[in-house]
């Protein structure tokens, strides 16, 4: 699971936004945002760089028992 919804509304960005910076189709951020897929690591970074963001907050950490 992945923050970039949250993180987008916390910096004041939109899908669109992202989608344009990142040459992505509106829906595959969706997609995302929704955690329906994920981005690659390498595109987690670049999301990133491009909130201004440490990398491991887009992660949700998951407890394994």
């Amino acid at each position: 699971m992945n923050r970039i919804k949250v993180t987008l509304v916390e910096k004041q960005k939109t899908n669109r936004w992202l989608a344009e910076q990142m040459g992505k189709s509106e829906n595959t951020i969706s997609r995302w945002c929704s955690n329906k897929s994920q981005p690659s690591i390498i595109q987690l970074q670049e999301i990133a760089n491009l909130l201004d963001v440490d990398v491991r907050n887009l992660i949700m950490p998951t407890k394994v028992d």
